[in-house]
């Protein structure tokens, strides 16, 4: 079991696959489709199957609304499906199509790691995954700024590069906020492109 859990440490960067949170202090094995303490034996092991996630989210993500499944993010790129947005103190995280199921639950347990309020420690997680989502956000604004003042810097763009790669801690909303900004920011297009 030790080969699976650091093939699956590198594998997902040593990031939550649902929340993007980097360097986890307690991982899970999380299975994208549940196995229902065995009910569902060949799922449990299915190398498809095992994802690296954080407690908070593994622990929301067992309520029985998303058995049915969320996106692979193995095989099919979220951003493509779903706009990933940090609105001051809300995670707001809208589908592409409105009618998929799997985006539809996707989108609602994204928002759920982040709002999810119904016990003391689940308030105190999500409150503190939003506080370093927030900071995380903000580190790439102020570098956004720099941009403004200084458009040759080649640190800053060297910087940015780095905010913005996908192996990078809650990637999809920095890159969506770029996205969301093509005219601001047409030079950084190249770097936040999604995997069709």
């Amino acid at each position: 079991m030790p080969d699976v859990i650091e093939r699956l440490e590198k594998d997902f960067n040593n990031k939550c696959y649902i929340c993007e949170m980097k360097e986890l202090q307690n991982p899970n094995v999380e299975h994208l489709l549940p196995h229902k303490n065995g009910k569902y034996p060949e799922r449990k092991f299915d190398w498809e199957n095992l994802f690296w996630s954080c407690g908070h989210c593994n622990g929301i993500k067992k309520n029985s609304k998303y058995d049915e499944g969320i996106i692979d993010c193995c095989k099919q790129d979220p951003e493509k499906y779903l706009h990933f947005r940090l609105k001051g103190n809300e995670v707001v995280i809208e589908t592409e199509d409105a009618e998929d199921m799997l985006q539809k639950r996707a989108a609602l347990l994204v928002t759920e790691t982040f709002s999810m309020k119904n016990t003391g420690m689940r308030t105190y997680t999500s409150d503190e995954g939003l506080k370093l989502l927030q900071r995380e956000m903000n580190v790439l604004y102020k570098q956004l700024e720099k941009i403004h003042k200084k458009p040759a810097s080649k640190m800053t763009m060297i910087t940015i590069h780095s905010l913005l790669r996908r192996e990078s801690a809650f990637a999809s909303f920095k890159r969506c906020y770029v996205r969301d900004h093509v005219m601001e920011y047409p030079e950084l297009q190249k770097y936040v492109e999604v995997n069709e």
